[in-house]
């Protein structure tokens, strides 16, 4: 199983970037599996930002992203994406891609953003 994020990087306060994670190799549908986004900090635990289910695609956020923060999924390109406008620099961390199945659960690697002038 392969959870490959992309899209991170450097981005100034109140910019906007657009994470990817690209999903193979998982046993059952892709549709099938709750996505998520977290996030975790220097010296701090990780934790959820936004999640997905894999029925009817209702959402969840974390009360410091609602409004800014939007994921969706592509269960065509077996894809899931957050979206991440009017960035704050408390939003500098590194966001890891889950995917979450009834008895299993898979993590990426984590692609860094910083929010920084």
């Amino acid at each position: 199983v392969q959870l490959v994020e992309s899209g991170g990087g450097l981005v100034q306060p109140g910019g906007s970037l657009r994470l990817s994670c690209a999903a193979s190799g998982l046993p059952f549908t892709f549709s099938r599996y709750a996505m998520s986004w977290y996030r975790q900090a220097p010296g701090k635990e990780r934790e959820l930002v936004a999640d997905i289910l894999s029925a009817g695609g209702t959402t969840n956020y974390a009360d410091s992203v609602k409004g800014r923060f939007t994921i969706s999924r592509d269960n065509a390109k077996t894809t899931v994406y957050l979206q991440m406008n009017s960035l704050k620099p408390e939003d500098t961390a590194v966001y890891y891609c889950n995917a979450r199945g009834v008895l299993s659960n898979y993590w990426g690697q984590g692609t860094q953003v910083t929010v920084s002038s």
